[in-house]
């Protein structure tokens, strides 16, 4: 699979298809509404793949396949393939607006496919082939593609500069830990949100050390900084309305003699101190200075923060709600601002697979901010809170209180 270029096309009616194998997928009640006459040519012994659903699923639609093409592969016999295959995916709509996709529509489902196999291939790939330095390269590509020249506050700079949790969690690591901000600022914004990614590259649990059971897998632990890459990636491509961040706070939970000990004492860049009792609750340290950076320094009306935090879906809830209230303490609760806590800890991966996840939520989820008429017809959130403001009492105004676009 890791040798595969996906692309996305309507459909071609009875023209001759390429000589390859056919795959038609859809849930049955699209599949049976399909006319005959429009997938029997395609049927002959020279075919090509097809997608049937109806049109509001072809954004979901287009991730999901995305998702069955990972991009990364060390088995020896994906070495010796020298040839790159194509996977051409075609729609045939059914139901109700069932005309052609539009070009528009295939560029969105390019842009979100190429994100979501961006950032599996990143949760993916191992830590000795994906350190805090290797992922400071992606996203530096991913700033080259878009014209943006990231921020990185790194290593020893972190600890003169405050940021206390994200240095403490990453300083016994080879590969120094990291603060890095894309920041794309287009003419007439009215907002300014940021995504801030929990980007741990391998989790040992420092000195509170996991199990041999529970190591194993921990390269995952940067799935929120992956999702929001691709996420960012993709959004800035099709055109975002309003300020964007993406804050990725890079590290390494690693053991060694300078690894941060239960009982130290970090001083966070929200200006809060914390006493440190299990160090392998390293994901709310530097998450606490990725949002209190957004708000200072960014100035962010909306934060959202990404993680593959406690496990939550797999643990009790009092688990996922304290770690994330830890994290917006350093925001501080009479913020006025809209703070949003996802924890991906449990669909990041599949099995042995990492899934992508959150980089279709993340445009989804913001599709009114988007010039993307794809994005906005998935999104959530109907027209009607384009402007919502809350009232602040004693204030004889509006405050930054809103909803999420």
């Amino acid at each position: 699979m890791a040798a595969v270029e996906l692309r996305f096309g309507a459909a071609s009616g009875q023209s001759e298809p390429p000589n390859r194998p056919l795959l038609i997928v859809g849930q049955l009640p699209n599949l049976q509404k399909l006319p005959w006459e429009e997938i029997s040519g395609k049927l002959l012994p020279q075919v090509s793949e097809e997608m049937v659903c109806e049109r509001s699923d072809v954004f979901a639609s287009g991730c999901a396949i995305a998702r069955a093409f990972p991009l990364f592969s060390r088995r020896s016999s994906a070495s010796r393939r020298t040839d790159k295959r194509v996977v051409t995916v075609e729609f045939l709509l059914v139901g109700q607006n069932n005309g052609p996709i539009e070009e528009a529509t295939l560029e969105c489902l390019a842009s979100a496919a190429d994100g979501i196999r961006l950032a599996a291939r990143i949760v993916d790939t191992p830590c000795n082939e994906m350190n805090t330095d290797i992922f400071l390269e992606e996203i530096k590509m991913v700033g080259d593609a878009l014209g943006i020249v990231p921020t990185i506050i790194r290593g020893e700079e972190l600890k003169e500069q405050g940021f206390g949790g994200i240095y403490g969690v990453g300083k016994a690591a080879e590969t120094p830990p990291a603060l890095a901000v894309l920041s794309y600022l287009p003419e007439g914004a009215t907002q300014t949100i940021a995504w801030v990614g929990k980007g741990i590259v391998y989790d040992t649990g420092g000195l509170s050390i996991k199990g041999k059971t529970t190591m194993p897998g921990m390269k995952r632990d940067c799935g929120g900084a992956a999702a929001i890459l691709g996420a960012f990636k993709a959004a800035v491509k099709q055109g975002f309305k309003d300020n964007l961040h993406a804050v990725f706070c890079l590290a390494e939970n690693a053991v060694g003699p300078k690894a941060t000990r239960p009982d130290d004492i970090h001083q966070m860049y929200s200006g809060k101190t914390v006493e440190i009792n299990n160090t392998d609750a390293e994901g709310r340290l530097v998450l606490a200075d990725g949002v209190a950076y957004a708000s200072k320094d960014l100035g962010a009306d909306i934060i959202l923060d990404m993680a593959t935090l406690t496990g939550a879906q797999d643990r009790d809830n009092a688990q996922s709600s304290c770690a994330g209230l830890f994290i917006g303490a350093h925001i501080g609760f009479d913020w006025p601002g809209t703070w949003v806590h996802v924890d991906i800890a449990s669909p990041v991966h599949s099995g042995e697979r990492a899934t992508g996840f959150g980089v279709a939520f993340l445009l989804a989820l913001f599709g009114r901010a988007s010039k993307d008429p794809m994005l906005n017809l998935v999104s959530p959130l109907g027209a009607g809170t384009d402007q919502h403001y809350a009232m602040s009492e004693g204030d004889g105004g509006m405050s930054k209180r809103r909803r999420l676009v």
